[in-house]
């Protein structure tokens, strides 16, 4: 067995199949079928079910993905400390990252970033929920993360770094039937038509909490796709109400942003392992934490369980 075997069994399981991880591999798919046969045989179990096309994990694979990423990322670890030593000229960073957040302040993170570690890329990892967020830094898919939540940060098997809270506000047309200038009441969303995201999401708490006070409002969409949401409001399907981070994109397209009294908002906070990191996951880490010091809200030190 050797590290490059477990790569490759982590990106089938990643990719959801072979052809898949094959193509982000840049291998042919016999040459990472072969790789992974290769793996079984030293561990003397089949790891996934070969279903047609399909590649569905075995329970011997299942038990085999953490310790996978742990190894992986332990040498991954060892080569990056060894590099750093002379400066931290090249490397990546993951972060896996909630919609909105990518927005702000993910966005300016990186530009700081970037721009002290030129050298250094970094990678952005879909996650559409806080859970989903913590599982890929637990799970060692990531190593940093970004997510807002309204309830407690995650503890535990994490690490938690307050960033800021965002806000509430309401996207509507130019045209709707609220004015410009002027916050929104929550009972005046009663009625209206909204665009919400998926459960487990920010966005979709808040107008669910709406709806259980009693507001009539009517979800006119339900999205995953947060690049949708604009232009629906845009054309006139519905509101939506979102974090303020979207407040920049939505009024150069035009849409209008409102306050809502009473404002509410979540907390958004950086969340990494609390094993070792990487230098560049180390450094992207501290320079967000800086800005955030100098900006006033947040605390640098993470939260502990």
């Amino acid at each position: 067995m050797d590290v490059r075997q477990l790569e490759y069994f982590l990106a089938v399981v990643d990719h959801g199949g072979f052809n898949r991880a094959a193509s982000a591999l840049y291998l042919s798919q016999p040459s990472l079928s072969q790789s992974v046969r290769a793996l079984e045989r030293d561990l003397g179990s089949e790891l996934f079910h070969r279903i047609g096309r399909r590649a569905v994990l075995t329970e011997a694979g299942a038990a085999l993905i953490e310790p996978a990423r742990a190894a992986v990322r332990g040498l991954r670890l060892a080569r990056a400390s060894v590099e750093s030593v002379h400066g931290l000229r090249t490397g990546r960073v993951e972060v896996a990252a909630m919609p909105s957040q990518a927005i702000e302040p993910l966005t300016g993170m990186i530009r700081r970033f970037t721009a002290d570690h030129p050298g250094v890329s970094v990678v952005v990892q879909a996650a559409f929920t806080p859970r989903e967020v913590t599982e890929k830094v637990r799970t060692g898919v990531s190593e940093l993360g970004l997510l807002a939540s309204p309830g407690p940060l995650p503890r535990g098997e994490v690490r938690s770094y307050p960033v800021m809270e965002q806000r509430f506000v309401l996207l509507t047309p130019p045209d709707g039937p609220f004015a410009a200038g002027r916050a929104v009441r929550r009972e005046q969303l009663s009625g209206q038509r909204l665009i919400v995201g998926q459960q487990g999401t920010g966005m979709r708490g808040y107008v669910d909490d709406l709806r259980a006070a009693g507001a009539a409002v009517t979800i006119a969409v339900e999205t995953e796709h947060r690049v949708a949401i604009l232009p629906l409001v845009l054309s006139g399907v519905g509101m939506a109400v979102v974090t303020d981070s979207w407040r920049g994109v939505a009024e150069r397209a035009g849409a209008l942003v409102l306050e809502i009294d009473p404002p509410t908002g979540l907390e958004v906070a950086l969340v990494s392992r609390r094993s070792a990191l990487t230098p560049a996951a180390r450094a992207f880490l501290e320079c967000a934490m800086a800005a955030t010091d100098d900006e006033g809200p947040g605390r640098s030190a993470g939260e502990d369980a």
